[in-house]
């Protein structure tokens, strides 16, 4: 006989007391006559009576109604180890059915089979219960992939690819989202969150994630490390990424059910259809996403598309004004040449940042570098041939000065000063066989308009080409010697110097 519950029994004895017959106590408590007689049998040898003494626990109760038997250690049956088979029936192919048998074959006079079954589901629950989830409307996003792919064929060269199924949830509605992507990795897993906020219309609160490497870095209990380009988007649409447990799928139960629901009335469906592109396939999931949304799910008599937009759309984040734009973060380090590397091209940094640890923020379009959450450096993208992309103000200065030489730099200064400077300059590194060798020299020439004046320095230069002094100490001793303001009178085959060991032209006639 089903033993009642001592609450139960309880209300038997105290409408006892109030005079009722057993018919009556029986057929107000919904109980049989025969089982309300019992408990008036087993009441009267255990001398109980109501009111019953105070502070009888429930437990106590029983004790007395139902003592222990003597002699029924004797006849007791033998008690299966359960921890041995729960550990059993993690191995590949073992089932309560062949556990039972090897224990019937110990124990002959053992439990049947259904109360082996039984015993061993209660006894699992006392070791793992499950915590019944509550989510607020609007404050979860569930996110994974599928396990299942689809196939899509290249039309131009038949390669198959493998497509990645995305699937979304949201918490208090189950309104799901799904799409295909060609890979797992940070770019799609990104852009699918985008896609799936505009499907949306709204931000949920915080979006919980599996610990995918494209979105996690390192998967822990107390502090997880998300990839930064997802805490970026996170930050752009207002939300917060919290990643499961590691190895506690039920912590994402809602997006475990939405992706087994996808597999089933989505991926199943078209496992008969080829496809030619990823659009073509994205576009044969809309309509059945929307089926499955629209379904009237039989515990909650609802669809998911009306609890959605009777709960959780209300309780959204408004979209932001534009959408995230792909930003992938690395740290780099700045080189000894204050460069860094970036897909095989080299970014200038200011030079003080040399051997300094470095974020890099790379878009599509430009390359932005961060020292302490300061960006101090920004160039535009340049593809990958191990080039350098150098800012002259990320230079030290004996960097600069020596970037700023070359034969056209020198002249375009020369030409300021005058024409005739530019023509002494030009003569200067033409002479030379490396245009190098003639730096010094030019500057040197180019400082002396600082001593002499523009006007000095030109007439000097052109002096010094009229006699063919085609070198700095020539023109620094003709401005010294004032010799660029001296009237030229000697004939012009004389020379230009008078000195005792110059003979003269009359010495060769």
């Amino acid at each position: 006989m089903k033993r009642a519950p001592m609450r139960k029994i309880r209300e038997v004895l105290r409408l006892r007391a109030e005079g009722l017959s057993g018919r009556r106590v029986a057929q107000n408590l919904s109980l049989g006559r025969a089982t309300v007689s019992e408990y008036f049998r087993r009441a009267d040898v255990a001398g109980l009576s109501w009111p019953l003494p105070e502070g009888l626990s429930d437990t106590d109760l029983e004790q007395r109604l139902y003592p222990h038997e003597p002699g029924a250690s004797a006849r007791q049956i033998p008690q299966p180890d359960w921890a041995y088979v729960h550990a059993e029936l993690r191995r590949k192919g073992v089932t309560l059915a062949l556990l039972w048998e090897e224990y019937r074959a110990v124990h002959p006079d053992g439990y049947g089979y259904s109360r082996y079954c039984e015993l061993y589901t209660r006894w699992e629950g006392r070791l793992s219960p499950v915590m019944r989830q509550r989510h607020p409307a609007g404050e979860r996003l569930f996110v994974d992939y599928a396990g299942h792919t689809v196939d899509v064929i290249c039309p131009e060269t038949g390669e198959v690819r493998t497509a990645q199924i995305f699937v979304a949830a949201l918490g208090a509605s189950n309104y799901t989202y799904v799409e295909a992507s060609w890979t797992q990795m940070l770019p799609d897993w990104i852009a699918s969150h985008v896609r799936a906020f505009d499907f949306f219309g709204g931000v949920s609160g915080m979006i919980v994630s599996d610990n995918l490497k494209a979105g996690v870095i390192k998967a822990c209990f107390f502090n997880p490390e998300i990839n930064r380009t997802y805490g970026d988007m996170a930050a752009h649409y207002g939300t917060a990424v919290v990643p499961v447990r590691p190895h506690k799928p039920k912590d994402k139960a809602k997006v475990e059910n939405a992706v087994q629901l996808a597999e089933r009335w989505i991926v199943a469906k078209l496992r008969n259809q080829t496809f030619f592109g990823l659009d073509e396939l994205n576009a044969a999931i809309r309509p059945l996403c929307d089926v499955l949304n629209g379904k009237v799910t039989r515990h909650l008599g609802a669809s998911r598309l009306a609890l959605f937009e009777s709960i959780d759309k209300p309780a959204l984040k408004p979209l932001p004004a534009t959408p995230y734009v792909y930003a992938e973060w690395k740290k780099r380090r700045a080189g000894i040449d204050y460069h860094v590397e970036v897909e095989r091209h080299y970014y200038s940094v200011p030079h003080q940042l040399i051997k300094q640890k470095l974020w890099v923020r790379i878009t599509v379009r430009t390359i932005e570098v961060f020292h302490k959450g300061q960006r101090v450096a920004s160039h535009a993208r340049t593809s990958g041939n191990r080039q350098h992309t150098t800012v002259r103000e990320h230079m030290p200065a004996n960097h600069r000065f020596r970037s700023d030489m070359s034969p056209g730099a020198i002249r375009v200064q020369a030409a300021r000063i005058g024409p005739n400077v530019e023509t002494f300059v030009d003569v200067l590194i033409r002479r030379r066989r490396h245009p190098e060798q003639a730096y010094r020299a030019c500057l040197g020439v180019l400082k002396l308009a600082r001593s002499y004046g523009k006007d000095r320095l030109d007439a000097a230069c052109e002096r010094a080409l009229t006699i063919n002094a085609h070198s700095y100490s020539s023109l620094n001793s003709i401005l010294k010697n004032g010799l660029d303001r001296a009237p030229r009178t000697r004939p012009s085959d004389e020379p230009a110097i008078t000195h005792p060991n110059i003979r003269g032209a009359d010495y060769f006639h």
